[in-house]
């Protein structure tokens, strides 16, 4: 016997959907949710789904839909202000950057009780805290002033490697025409010291700098191969001495001089360079490090007359997944998020908005069955709750498909900002796909919603790398390291045009470390992945609004036969589902034409497979 469906799972319920019911709504012109233009400039195509099966979703998202509660939309890119491209990552192939390693530290430290919550949340001010009441003794004072003189020396250093850079570049040591990135120079724990360096005391400092210069020439050496093979560019000319090693000594040997007038030594090591104290600031750090403290000196934390040294508080983080429904709890959360975090005003915060928005689904729930590929929660849309001892402090609006889980929305409580609830809700979805790989093994991606380029406040997603666009023209998938010098020179790009990089200039812009740290790191912003769309009373007439005169979007030609060929289309009268071939008889020639035209454009923003596999509602 062949293998069940997704569909012939979903229940066994008789009353239960089985087929997925749409009813096209066609162009709409509404205002912008991300650059918040007064203008009506978004436009998009529309449908209203009673009901929509798993596959049929998961084959929309990769036709560059998504969904809104019931409502369905996919942006025209070629017209609308801000072009929004679908994104997707491989869960096994997430590489997480030093900044996401430290909100996953900073969790953990959380739980653990070690973190200085007054420390990592900036907008608290310290001097209204009442947990302890003695005031700062003189050695905390005294390490936070040796903290701020540290860092100030990290970029005093991190500018003398930039200065050096641009004097190498004006030689002709490093080929011109490439961004490369800015110096980071950090200063080395006691730890490390012991580990990196066999046991020396006397190391300081360190940047990998030249590991990153290293990179940004085999990326542009690869660029400017793929742009013009025919033609050598300087950036080739000195492959021979783009390697960490060769580039971290030159660049000691022109710092050498500078640093030794502030007292350091530098020494390249195997890429590494590496800023050492003198042997006078050695042996006197040392005393220090010796010398006993007083013990009218050592630092002490009082509340209510106990000392709080050595007591640690631990506290427990609880993920619940829950199929989407109402719950009051989440929706005050989300009311005081929305209020606090975006500025929304009251009246627009209302529970019939946030059930429209977040709670109503069109999906057919799948639930797992003895032998079938889907993982223990089923297929469907869900909720998953994060609460910290017993605290709802956070809720991700996901949707879990037969290819990947799909995130739709995040909202948390402003008072545990300081933790990037985001960015960590993401680690865990992630995380989520690869461990139910074993259940579901075609459960492999995980989608981040709409990509936009020229919105900096959704640029946060290309830093969960590698990730890949979809594009909007053959829908293939295309690496973002690929697309992003193409989307830095316009809005709207067919990215699977290969002409475009064959046309281009030899000198793509490059990607650099440094330039993506800076880009993408929105904090606050990791859960804008959609906005609110306007629910089933509140459509606007789409005859009004964007008229079906305008030239249609190029992913497909009016004269291509699979779209001019309606005869397929499966529609849905009064409980009956036919073929438009089996019905069209029925019309005068004025109908079955505004018909035919109504179902072109369906057949052409759906595609063909899906117009004649899900139901098209005509009443």
């Amino acid at each position: 016997m062949p293998p069940k469906t997704q569909e012939e799972m979903a229940s066994s319920s008789s009353n239960t959907p089985k087929e997925s019911v749409v009813d096209d709504r066609g162009r709409r012109r509404t205002s912008c949710g991300y650059c918040r233009s007064s203008r009506d400039n978004s436009i998009s195509h529309g449908m209203w789904a009673h009901s929509l099966t798993v596959d049929d979703y998961q084959d929309l998202l990769d036709c560059g839909w998504r969904r809104s509660g019931c409502f369905l939309y996919k942006p025209e890119m070629e017209r609308t202000c801000c072009p929004s491209y679908t994104i997707r990552l491989k869960a096994s192939n997430f590489v997480p950057s030093k900044e996401q390693l430290r909100v996953s530290i900073r969790m953990q430290r959380f739980l653990d009780g070690t973190l200085d919550v007054k420390k990592v949340d900036v907008t608290e001010d310290p001097t209204k805290s009442g947990n302890f009441s003695s005031p700062m003794s003189e050695e905390s004072l005294a390490a936070g002033s040796e903290n701020k003189d540290e860092v100030e020396k990290s970029l005093h250093l991190s500018n003398q490697i930039d200065n050096v850079i641009h004097i190498l570049i004006e030689r002709g040591e490093f080929a011109s025409g490439i961004q490369l990135p800015k110096a980071s120079v950090k200063r080395v724990s006691q730890g490390k010291r012991k580990l990196l360096v066999n046991g020396s005391e006397d190391l300081l400092y360190s940047s990998n700098i030249a590991f990153q210069i290293a990179a940004s020439i085999k990326r542009a050496q690869s660029c400017d191969k793929v742009v013009n093979d025919s033609k050598p560019s300087r950036v080739c000319e000195k492959e021979n001495d783009s390697s960490p090693k060769i580039i971290a000594e030159k660049l000691v040997a022109s710092l050498d001089p500078t640093v030794k007038n502030s007292g350091l030594s530098i020494r390249a090591c195997n890429g590494h360079i590496n800023f050492y104290a003198s042997s006078k600031q050695v042996s006197l750090n040392r005393s220090v490090q010796n010398a006993p403290v007083p013990k009218n000196s050592r630092m002490k934390h009082y509340s209510g007359g106990n000392c709080l040294i050595g007591q640690v508080k631990r506290r427990k983080l609880e993920i619940r997944l829950n199929r989407s429904s109402f719950d009051p709890e989440e929706f005050a959360l989300y009311r005081r998020y929305q209020l606090k975090v975006h500025n929304d005003k009251p009246q627009n915060v209302t529970e019939n908005s946030y059930r429209s928005f977040l709670v109503d689904t069109p999906l057919i729930q799948v639930s797992p069955t003895g032998g079938s590929t889907v993982p223990p929660c089923g297929f469907g849309s869900f909720h998953q709750q994060y609460l910290i001892d017993g605290q709802l402090v956070a809720v991700g609006v996901i949707d879990i498909l037969p290819k990947c889980l799909s995130s739709k929305y995040l909202f948390w409580d402003p008072d545990f900002a300081y933790l990037s609830l985001g960015k960590y809700s993401a680690f865990q979805e992630i995380g989520w796909v690869k461990e139910n790989q074993v259940y579901c093994p075609s459960l492999q991606y995980y989608y981040l919603g709409y990509y936009i380029h020229s919105c900096n406040k959704m640029r946060y997603k290309a830093a969960y790398h590698p990730s890949e666009l979809l594009c909007p023209l053959r829908y293939q998938w295309v690496p973002f390291d690929i697309a992003r010098p193409l989307l830095d020179r316009k809005p709207y790009v067919v990215l699977s045009d290969s002409s475009i990089l064959q046309n281009g200039e030899s000198s793509l812009p490059q990607i650099t470390d440094d330039v993506m740290g800076r880009d993408f790191d929105d904090v606050g912003q990791e859960d804008a992945n959609d906005v609110p769309m306007l629910d089933e009373e509140e459509m606007v007439d789409s005859e009004s609004e964007c008229s079906d005169d305008e030239p249609d979007l190029e992913t497909t030609s009016d004269d291509d036969p699979e779209i001019v060929d309606v005869s397929k289309v499966l529609l849905g009268i009064k409980g009956s589902h036919v073929k438009y071939k089996d019905l069209w008889v029925v019309f005068d020639p004025e109908q079955r034409s505004y018909l035919e035209s109504r179902l072109r454009r369906y057949r052409k923003v759906v595609g063909p497979a899906l117009s004649e596999r899900m139901v098209h509602s005509l009443g």
